[in-house]
């Protein structure tokens, strides 16, 4: 009697290994996705919804936007938007494979208008805050559950250029609405959502910078 196959344990689904550009210059480029702890690519949808949502803000003119993506990964968020035309676009994470995954793939790529730095988050942003360095467009795409994001956020606050915007990935709505009642977070309070949406357990906003607090 023929033995029956090992039953095969069911988990959830690991990240792919691989996402492409979705508009620009590299559409359809792929980008290899490293099994790095925590590194969870921007889903394809979510990237083109948070993209037009930009391009109708911007009218489709990237040429003169600098922007940051703080917590690289795969760099697909950060690759679309060199893809598109950016002026420029530094890329930061502190994973060692993850920096040396990224230069090649700016190699592979040609993007000279792409910077990649290894360094921590926060630190680094701090860094360039001090330094005067602005920027148009700063990705926010941390690791999940570990409140970077509200450790991260208002140090943008002294990144952006006049009239910058944020965008900010969570695996939980953001608290402008606080069902208790309570204010608005003192993390969150400066800013508000000009467009925002939700697919699957992926909240994501587009921010800027309320008037009274820039």
């Amino acid at each position: 009697m023929q033995k029956k196959p090992a039953k095969v344990p069911v988990h959830r689904p690991p990240p792919p290994k691989q996402v492409r550009i979705i508009g620009g210059a590299w559409k359809r480029s792929t980008l290899p996705v490293l099994d790095a702890l925590g590194l969870r690519p921007t889903p394809d949808r979510v990237r083109e919804t948070v993209f037009n949502w930009i391009n109708h803000l911007w009218d489709a003119n990237w040429a003169g936007a600098d922007c940051l993506d703080l917590f690289a990964g795969s760099g697909a968020l950060g690759f679309e938007a060199a893809s598109r035309g950016a002026r420029s676009v530094v890329m930061v994470d502190n994973h060692t494979p993850v920096v040396r995954q990224l230069g090649d793939v700016k190699i592979k790529l040609k993007a000279g208008n792409v910077q990649v730095a290894r360094g921590e988050a926060l630190a680094t942003a701090q860094n360039m805050a001090l330094r005067g360095q602005r920027f148009q467009l700063v990705f926010l795409d941390p690791p999940y559950q570990q409140n970077l994001l509200e450790r991260s956020l208002p140090l943008c606050i002294g990144l952006l250029a006049e009239e910058g915007l944020v965008y900010a990935e969570s695996g939980a709505p953001l608290p402008f609405e606080p069902e208790d009642g309570s204010a608005v977070p003192d993390w969150l309070a400066p800013w508000e959502a000009v467009r925002n949406d939700k697919a699957g357990i992926v909240f994501y906003y587009l921010l800027k910078l309320r008037k009274t607090a820039a």
